[in-house]
């Protein structure tokens, strides 16, 4: 956790100055105390990037735990890298730039920031939405079959409104805590908006899965979870 009960901050940084803010409003759904900021567009509010925008970025999201910042493009990550270089040195140990999918990997560390976690916790979580754009391959040796392999739990989603973004964002903070991989009918359940582009709605078959001979504590969690209705039921 971070200490002192300071926060890591996540910004985002985008050569659109809608998207970025856009992004901020969609992770404040997950995340509604985290500090999220915004640096996009140019000073001008046209399509680039800012070097002041994002240095002061920066500076807002680190309260002393440190923060987190997500780039669009290649040149954003420049700018990004740039404004880090001139920050104090201690900031600047504290600033670090996470080769992620902007959005899966924003929301991702948002989620992780809103939990309390420490800066390395929170780089970990942008860093897992990288594996939601790997495509799902077998354990060596193994041939996939129509039945999923090692251990699974199938369970009925009972919450009213199905795994919106609350009970999502709940369900992958569970299972981030967990060092082994568990699908959720076939998406990885680390990913957030793995799990809710499934669009599971009340009364829908969850399946949790893992193939980890260390996975079934994680799996049975999930599960437990799930039939809770997330408090919501």
């Amino acid at each position: 956790m971070a200490a002192s009960g300071a926060r890591v901050g996540v910004v985002f940084v985008s050569h659109s100055e809608k998207i970025a803010n856009g992004l901020v409003d969609l992770a404040r759904q997950m995340a509604p105390t985290a500090l999220l900021v915004a640096a996009g567009g140019t000073d001008e509010g046209g399509i680039g990037t800012s070097f002041d925008k994002v240095s002061a970025g920066m500076a807002a999201a680190d309260t002393g735990a440190g923060v987190v910042v997500l780039c669009d493009l290649g040149s954003a990550i420049l700018t990004a890298e740039t404004a880090r270089d001139f920050l104090d040195e201690p900031n600047r140990e504290r600033a670090v730039i996470v080769d992620a999918p902007l959005v899966e990997g924003g929301v991702a560390a948002a989620v992780a920031a809103e939990t309390g976690e420490d800066l390395a916790a929170v780089v970990a979580a942008a860093l897992s939405a990288n594996s939601a754009h790997a495509p799902a391959q077998p354990p060596a040796g193994q041939v996939p079959s129509g039945a999923p392999a090692g251990y699974t739990r199938t369970v009925t989603l009972i919450n009213a409104d199905g795994l919106h973004a609350r009970p999502a964002a709940d369900f992958v903070k569970l299972a981030t805590t967990f060092p082994v991989r568990v699908t959720v009918n076939g998406k990885d359940a680390k990913s957030l908006l793995g799990i809710m582009a499934l669009g599971l709605t009340r009364g829908t078959a969850v399946e949790i899965n893992t193939v980890d001979d260390e996975g079934k504590v994680a799996v049975d969690a999930l599960a437990a979870l799930i039939e809770s209705g997330f408090g919501e039921a």
